[in-house]
Order: structure tokens, then C-alpha cells, then sequence
């Protein structure tokens, strides 16, 4: 199995498996999301030491050590990425299965199973068509003042939506043109998103323009930028210019 076709494979699976445990219907919403979290990082991190047990390892709920800075091929996983809305019985949350090799996102897998999908940075499909107004995808809960005041200036219509993972693969599937986040995040959150992004052709950089890098020492990344190709510069010109 090349590590594209495991990384999809366990991103489909730990997906059917939390579907499972949302059915088991002994949870309230925060247990049920702390359930998920505990048995998908479990068979996760399990799988992957089984498969490739040479590579580093970088789990959202697993305890980090230096060890992983050493390799140059790393697996960055979150086993639910959104895990509120995992909890809340909503479909807008993912499960993200990446490998970064010498810091770059070289191959992510992204489930949707909410949606019974897996976005593959091996099988990029065709952008859809462009809205002709643009859509920017932002938290439901916090969206960043930088986002509202870029899509003020667009204007582009906000969508309100859950997981990064989810946000992201709302501009791979079309739904969206620009993903715009400013509010902090960790290389989990986006490693995988990110690859497959790339993959399909869109725009993936921090807001300054600058490569997103992953493995690294600290795994706080601030900011990131997805969109299609065509609203890159104008979209980065007004966050400097909304910054400065």
C-alpha cells in the first residue's frame, strides 16, 4: 500500500469508526466528542506504528516529543478535527491523515464521513466552476475580524461552517472560493487539508505569502490562506493591507 492509499484507507476508516461510536447513544455531546477523539487517535496512532514504523508521528491527542524532529518523514493526524460538531451530531467535521516529508505537506486524506467522502491529495478532480460572487468560508463560532473585513471589501458572502478540514474542502469541492483564518490553529489542523488543497490546484500560504511548513519545533501556526488561484493576490493584498 503506497502512503497516499494509507493515508485515505485510515482516514476512511477512523471516519466509519466514529460514525459507529455516535451511534452507540450513551453520550451527551461533550462525552460522545471525547469518546471520539480517544478510540480514533487510538486506532490511528496504533495503524500507523504498524505500517510505518520507522516514520515520526504528530497527533492532536497524542503527547508531542522531540523525537519526531529528527525524522524527515512525519504522519500529522487529528482523529476529529472539529470535534464539537462531531459531538453535536453535525456532518461539518473530518478526520485528517497527513504526511509532511522534510516539512513540506506531501500527502493528505481528508474524510468528510458525515458526508461519506474521502478527498485524496492522489486523485485531484477538477475545480468546479466559480460562483460568480465569492464565498469565504469562516467559523461558525469565531469567525476572524480579518476574514469579515476582507469579504467586506470583496464582497463575498460569508459561510458559516464548522472543522478547518471541513472549511478547507469546501474550496476543493467547490463550495466555497476562499478560506481566509487568522485565528490560530496547530500543524494538525491543516497539514492534511493543505496537501490536498495543493494537490487540486488551489492556493495554500501562510497570509504573508509564505510557505506553510510543518514538523517543526513549535506546532502553533497562526494563519493560513486556501482559495482558488485567481483570488490569491487580491485576498493577501488586503490582509497586509488590513495587518499593516
Amino acid at each position: 500500500m503506497t502512503d497516499a492509499e494509507l493515508a485515505a484507507h485510515l482516514a476512511d476508516t477512523a471516519g466509519r469508526i466514529l460514525c459507529e461510536v455516535r451511534t452507540a447513544d450513551v453520550f451527551d455531546a461533550k462525552g460522545l466528542g471525547k469518546a471520539g477523539d480517544q478510540t480514533a487517535n487510538q486506532f490511528l496512532i496504533q495503524a500507523l506504528r504498524h505500517a510505518r514504523p520507522d516514520d515520526g508521528l504528530l497527533s492532536e491527542e497524542s503527547k508531542d516529543t522531540p523525537e519526531r524532529l529528527t525524522k524527515e518523514r512525519v504522519w500529522i493526524i487529528d482523529p476529529v478535527d472539529g470535534t464539537r460538531e462531531y459531538g453535536e451530531g453535525r456532518t461539518d467535521w473530518a478526520v485528517h491523515v497527513s504526511l509532511a516529508i522534510d516539512g513540506v505537506p506531501a500527502i493528505g486524506a481528508v474524510a468528510l464521513p458525515g458526508l461519506d467522502l474521502v478527498l485524496r491529495s492522489d486523485r485531484p478532480q477538477p475545480l468546479p466552476a466559480a460562483a460568480a460572487v465569492p464565498r469565504m468560508v469562516v467559523s461558525r463560532t469565531r469567525p476572524a475580524k480579518e476574514a469579515i473585513a476582507v469579504a467586506a471589501v470583496l464582497g463575498a458572502e460569508l459561510v458559516a461552517m464548522g472543522s478547518a478540514g471541513a472549511k478547507a474542502m469546501a474550496v476543493v469541492r467547490g463550495e466555497a472560493e476562499i478560506y481566509l483564518h487568522t485565528g490560530g490553529q496547530y500543524e494538525w489542523d491543516s497539514c492534511a487539508p493543505v496537501a490536498v488543497a495543493l494537490a487540486h490546484g488551489l492556493h495554500a500560504t501562510r497570509v504573508d505569502g509564505t510557505p506553510l511548513r510543518y514538523n517543526q519545533a513549535d506546532v502553533y501556526m497562526p494563519d493560513l490562506l486556501i482559495c482558488r488561484p485567481e483570488w490569491a493576490e487580491r485576498v493577501l493584498g488586503l490582509v497586509k493591507a488590513n495587518l499593516a
